[in-house]
């Protein structure tokens, strides 16, 4: 399609090198297609061209001391992507590997993931090439005050709402919402990802995981099976992999591996969590000593891995979630996959699968839950926080989960009945892409040129 074509060679020619970017651009556009024929009301009204291009990019300097006086510096983002049905609202990654691309990449997702959610927020995403990894307490918190002492003033609770995301967890977001509070003398709810004590909300960190699990729930509901008993394999041992084991492990299916950045663990007797959460949420450990607790465990050292590939998708399994980061399964592990068995896919990271796994996916026919959809859950609870913080109340654990748990259930709803409704059921590729796009979308005709 010429107009679809044209946008995305314009787009690389004026802002070269976001690979990323690109890449989450093409993957939703070429699957408008449909839609585009069917109404011309979004080529009359160039919205195309519009979307694809944030409302406003914020890009600063960091500079901070750390504990031995010396001065660093590093480079912090925010695109504040589309407003047109809420305030901005996405996370804040650190991370060394953050470039603008990144950060687009992850902003423009989440335009879709939070319009599927039928809530009332937009979409924006933020970070900084910072390393969290190996600093003090203090050289964190000196970071992350620079850090608020310039985006501040791009934040309101009806403006823009930022969270956690990769190396951004409580511990951040609170050196982040005192250095915020100190600089605006107001307590609102411009952050969420809050500790429980002052604004947070419970089931926050649970809920990317939990609601990955509950969308591959409704996958398979559809067709009548259930994933108890199933074999799953797990990537990541952040929070969206912990609490994906976690649920898992409650709905009666045995997930038997998770990774890091140093390796991964095959545990064929299904993960202990106690183990997990233990080494990653209180000692900050390497997986590696996972199988000083559990002999009968295996630990693959990345090293050991084939070039280009995660060992994690070479382990036979029924069900994957893929729980770490943007293009961590290529065609080759896609490929493995399938041939050893798995039927569903479901994503709880962002753009995790390249594009030439999805399309494997999608033509052997299997579940694939793609994570705008898959992995909304975290930013939905988000919303939910927001809620929460604007009524001063907090609501019960139960009472947050129930609410996570409609809300996956009607995403799924929302993207398998559109892809129906454009003859294509079963691909959830399409129909979360353009039940995302024709919410926004039509929210940006309705408000005018802008």
């Amino acid at each position: 399609m010429p107009y679809v074509t044209e946008t995305i060679e314009k787009l690389k020619r004026s802002g070269p090198g976001q690979v990323e970017y690109y890449q989450a651009v093409e993957e939703v556009l070429m699957s408008l297609r449909p839609l585009l024929d069917q109404d011309t009301k979004y080529k009359k009204n160039n919205i195309i061209a519009r979307i694809v291009e944030p409302e406003r990019q914020i890009l600063f300097r960091v500079a901070w001391v750390d504990d031995k006086g010396e001065v660093q510096v590093n480079k912090g983002y925010r695109i504040e992507f589309n407003s047109a049905l809420g305030p901005y609202k996405g996370g804040i990654r650190f991370h060394p590997s953050v470039y603008g691309g990144i950060i687009k990449f992850l902003g423009f997702e989440q335009i879709f993931k939070n319009s599927l959610t039928g809530l009332a927020i937009g979409g924006g995403k933020g970070g900084s090439d910072f390393d969290p990894k190996g600093k003090s307490d203090n050289e964190i918190m000196r970071f992350c005050q620079s850090f608020m002492n310039e985006l501040y003033r791009h934040l309101g609770p009806t403006i823009d709402v930022p969270a956690g995301d990769i190396g951004v967890g409580a511990r951040e977001i609170g050196y982040m919402f005192g250095q915020y509070k100190r600089l605006t003398g107001r307590y609102d709810g411009v952050f969420t990802g809050k500790k429980i004590a002052w604004g947070g909300s419970l089931a926050r960190k649970e809920a990317t995981g939990y609601g990955s699990v509950y969308f591959a729930q409704n996958m398979l509901a559809e067709r009548g099976q259930s994933i108890e008993g199933k074999v799953c394999t797990v990537s990541g041992s952040g929070n969206v992999a912990i609490y994906t084991v976690e649920k898992l492990q409650e709905v009666g299916a045995k997930p038997v591996t998770v990774s890091d950045s140093r390796g991964m663990i095959y545990h064929a007797a299904g993960i202990n969590l106690e183990t997990l959460k233990q080494l990653k949420e209180v000692e900050g450990a390497s997986l590696a000593e996972y199988v000083k607790h559990h002999p009968d465990a295996r630990y693959t050292p990345v090293a050991d891995y084939p070039a280009g590939r995660n060992a994690v998708w070479s382990v036979p399994c029924d069900a994957a979630f893929p729980s770490a980061t943007q293009n961590e399964l290529n065609e080759e592990d896609a490929a493995c996959l399938l041939k050893n068995g798995c039927t569903l896919i479901s994503e709880g990271a962002n753009m995790p699968s390249t594009q030439g796994a999805v399309d494997k996916f999608l033509e052997a026919g299997i579940f694939y839950g793609p994570g705008k959809a898959a992995n909304a859950g975290g930013v939905a609870t988000s919303q939910l926080e927001m809620a929460q913080n604007a009524s001063m109340q907090q609501w019960t654990f139960e009472e947050v989960d129930g609410r996570l748990h409609r809300i996956m259930k009607n995403i799924f709803l929302s993207a398998s009945e559109t892809a129906k409704e454009f003859g294509q059921p079963g691909n959830l590729v399409l129909g979360a892409n353009i039940a995302g796009f024709r919410k926004v979308a039509d929210a940006m005709i309705d408000q005018g040129v802008v």
